[in-house]
């Protein structure tokens, strides 16, 4: 089978267009269900040991039957801080709401400052009321008292996709600005360069619009409950080993039922996680080193064009087809290598999706190509045998049905045997090429039909056509091929001609096809007969 039948520059232009339809669904994103179904299975069960030094304080249960209804007073977060400082703990995230001073005692909100403040190591949470109606957007800080004592504060926005599964967060946010740390990345205190994705227009911030910056993907270490925890009641209450808490990165949060915010992640669709143990995988990523990270826009663009540009061009080409059928499990094992190798995401979806169209299209093409070839002559290009039998079948029925006069001309080229062993078989190749283009020219209507089903042997079908139609048609046809000079050897210049036969009748209730055959064969004979290169019409009167 050849490739499609076009030039070098309509390939490239063909791989172009592919893959500039390719480029623009990746920008858009328009199969990010797909990319994030590929991106779950990748990572569901790409585990690994988280850093060994953070500890989840966890407000279960357990806790609220213990202590009491929540919310608590804020001394008792106090003395669970000053329980913290005297076991050694390194770093200290304090996962509650603390935006509002306490109305009742403000002696409570002393005695947490005072704790925060002999710790020295407490980061507290930023958290982001979204614009609604005529209110703007704003930050939610801890209040002032508070606030002042801390190490550090960092923002508890957490990213949820449409689709409810909590994949990535931007390690920077804030009102204006990304100025604020993610929670987790403040518990982590990384230094150096943040990675993840910029923000494309950090020009266009304003004052009262929630910013957000270097968007990575977590790489959670498993499942929910995977980090370490200890109950609230149980610290608070001495019954936690010191030993435990020495050197510790400890993230205080919500755990219990009801009351702590619940997270779909790609580890899991059992179990929720919580919003703690969700900062707690931040911290742990960025403390190994483990950071997903997603290529810059354009270049993941241009990468989704390049792969279909190079599957279309690939499957134009007559010996890179079958490798370019293997474009897509490589676009798969490309984006999957890149994640787990070099912890990069590529979402693959808009190239796969691009290169599938492009397959289905090469197939159907392919396919018609073989039927084609499977009803064609291979030398000539016109109907083969079969195609013929099956056309003379079928217009033989609609004859018989419409009333309508059908012809069959049978054509055989004069003395075309001689000229085949005089001149060669290249040259009588040549022969049936140049009379089969003629005998294809005179099938001018969408019906008509013309085969080769014999060594030198033509045949035309003209539905709806009465003898006189016929005639006028092999006329025409032999006055072309008298005008013909085929070269031969030594340079001669040969001429050829043509005997027909043309048999004419509306098919009846007892006819068959054969019958139309037979009165054109005795037809042909009978133009033999009188000498060739002429015609005999058979149209019964």
């Amino acid at each position: 089978m050849k490739p499609l039948a076009l030039s070098w520059p309509q390939r490239l232009a063909l791989s172009a267009l592919v893959g500039g339809l390719a480029a623009v669904a990746s920008h858009w994103q328009w199969f990010w269900q797909q990319d994030e179904a590929v991106y779950d299975a990748y990572v569901g069960a790409w585990d690994y040991p988280p850093d060994p030094r953070l500890l989840i304080v966890a407000i279960d249960d357990n806790s609220l039957q213990q202590i009491g209804q929540w919310p608590w007073p804020r001394s008792t977060h106090a003395r669970l801080l000053d329980r913290l400082t005297e076991a050694g703990s390194a770093r200290v995230v304090l996962d509650l709401m603390l935006s509002e001073p306490d109305r009742q005692d403000a002696a409570q909100d002393a005695d947490l400052a005072a704790a925060i403040r002999r710790n020295g190591r407490v980061v507290l949470p930023v958290l982001a009321a979204p614009a609604s109606g005529p209110n703007m957007a704003e930050e939610l800080l801890p209040i002032p008292l508070i606030a002042a004592n801390a190490a550090t504060l960092g923002h508890s926005d957490v990213e949820v996709d449409a689709d409810g599964v909590a994949r990535g967060l931007y390690l920077t946010a804030g009102i204006g600005s990304p100025h604020w740390p993610a929670l987790g990345l403040a518990l982590a205190d990384a230094r150096g360069p943040l990675p993840g994705l910029r923000d494309p227009d950090p020009g266009q911030s304003s004052p009262y619009q929630w910013r957000r910056d270097h968007y990575v993907r977590v790489r959670y270490a498993g499942p929910p409950e995977r980090f370490p925890q200890v109950s609230y009641v149980d610290l608070l209450n001495g019954d936690v080993d010191p030993a435990l808490l020495r050197g510790r990165l400890v993230l205080v949060g919500m755990t219990a039922s009801g009351i702590a915010p619940r997270l779909l992640t790609p580890t899991t669709r059992e179990r929720w996680m919580s919003g703690s143990e969700y900062q707690a995988n931040v911290a742990s990523m960025l403390l190994t080193d483990k950071v997903i990270t997603l290529p810059p826009t354009l270049w993941r663009d241009l990468l989704s064009g390049l792969l279909v540009a190079l599957c279309c061009l690939g499957l134009s080409l007559p010996r890179a087809s079958a490798s370019a059928l293997l474009a897509l499990p490589s676009t798969l094992l490309l984006s999957f290598v890149l994640l787990r190798a070099g912890n990069l995401w590529f979402a693959p979806a808009a190239a796969l999706t691009g290169m599938l169209a492009v397959i289905c299209a090469w197939v159907l093409w392919r396919i018609s190509a073989w039927r084609r070839q499977a009803n064609s002559d291979a030398l000539t290009g016109l109907g083969n045998r079969l195609r013929f039998e099956q056309t003379l079948q079928q217009e033989h029925d609609a004859g018989r049905r419409s009333g309508r006069p059908l012809s069959l001309v049978l054509i055989d080229v004069d003395h075309f045997k001689h000229h085949n062993d005089m001149h060669g078989h290249q040259a009588g190749d040549n022969v049936l090429r140049l009379i089969a283009t003629e005998i294809g020219a005179h099938a001018r209507r969408p019906r008509d039909m013309a085969a080769r089903f014999g060594g030198d042997e033509f045949a035309l079908i003209l539905p709806d056509t009465a003898s006189d139609g016929a005639v006028q048609v092999i006329e025409d046809l032999l006055a072309r091929v008298r005008l013909l000079e085929v070269p031969g050897a030594h340079g001669q210049r040969v001429h050829i001609t043509l005997t027909v036969g043309v048999y004419t009748r509306v098919p009846a209730a007892r006819s068959e096809p054969r019958h139309f055959f037979e009165g054109a064969d005795a037809a042909l004979y009978k133009a033999k007969a009188a000498g060739r290169d002429g015609y005999m019409a058979d149209d019964g009167d």
